[in-house]
């Protein structure tokens, strides 16, 4: 059993994790800095929610990387030349019979974790809730697997950043009069955590290029080629902080703040590595690093 689980907890791709868990935390901030700045609309943090939000989103994700492992080892597209950490079902030490069970396990988890968010905000929270569980298995399964079509940098901006920082707002706070600005705010902050989640896919799309390219996983690094890929993962990395100015016009109290400059500092190791590190094992060393940069932007606006 421990062994099973340690496969598990491999499979999970914990380096990847942060990305949603940093966008329900996003949604959170939102809340957070309306309710100190516009009193009069009566929100506030609930954070037994926030905490059953992040664990239903920490599910999804966990399923949607264990789909992936024992999917793409059905169609082949694990080879002798993969760079990434090592798949549980190719590599052979679960079937994939055994890995889509325990992914079908987190989502029934990822369900119950849901039960007090639908008691809470009702069926909109259903609405949002069951295209997630539909894409966590489309993303590599079913007819049209989003990864395969060069879609999955579309897939994360929307289900990492705008579903996962608007819904986890509706969770907070329902519908409520005059709300609308906070839901724009949201938006804004959605599509920056969906960026910065952009910058995990493309890392790992990049280094697994050469090897998407024999098994007919067209990802978008494939279309694009290496260098144009690489810029793409640049301009992901890039974009929250040039539209910062416009967030601030949305967004109360974004301001200046020392996490800001260690935010800055990793990003621009990220640069770094992203024009010099070979696509090979080397650059899983940025998973990491792209995790802790999306969590240092996000505590330096909740700072402000």
């Amino acid at each position: 059993m421990k062994s099973a689980l340690q496969s598990v907890f491999l499979a999970a791709r914990p380096k990847t994790l942060p990305a949603g868990l940093v966008a329900v935390w996003a949604g959170c901030v939102v809340v957070h800095k309306f309710s100190l700045s516009c009193p009069q609309l009566h929100v506030a943090v609930n954070y037994s929610l926030a905490a059953f939000t992040a664990l239903s989103c920490m599910c999804i994700q966990i399923a949607c990387n264990l789909f992936n492992d024992a999917l793409d080892a059905i169609r082949h597209a694990d080879t002798e030349q993969r760079q990434g950490p090592m798949r549980i079902t190719a590599g052979g030490r679960m079937s994939a019979g055994t890995v889509k069970l325990w992914a079908s396990f987190f989502l029934l988890l990822a369900c119950v974790f849901a039960i007090p968010l639908i008691q809470a905000q009702g069926l909109g929270v259903i609405l949002i809730g069951i295209p997630c569980l539909i894409c966590a298995y489309a993303y590599t399964g079913g007819p049209f697997p989003i990864a395969y079509h060069g879609l999955g940098e579309l897939f994360v901006l929307l289900f990492f950043g705008l579903v996962a920082v608007i819904g986890s707002v509706f969770i907070q706070i329902g519908r409520q009069p005059n709300d609308e600005v906070i839901y724009i705010a949201s938006a804004m902050v959605g599509v920056i955590c969906g960026l910065l989640s952009c910058v995990l896919i493309e890392v790992n799309n990049i280094r697994d290029r050469a090897e998407d390219a024999t098994t007919g996983k067209r990802t978008l690094a494939v279309r694009l080629g290496d260098s144009r890929a690489r810029g793409l993962a640049m301009a992901f990395l890039v974009a929250p902080y040039a539209v910062l100015h416009q967030l601030a016009r949305v967004l109360p109290g974004v301001e200046w703040n020392w996490c800001w400059l260690l935010a800055m500092l990793v990003g621009g190791m990220i640069l770094l590595r992203l024009v010099r590190t070979p696509a090979d094992k080397r650059m899983n060393a940025l998973l990491g690093l792209a995790s802790l940069h999306a969590i240092l932007y996000t505590l330096a606006l909740m700072l402000g």
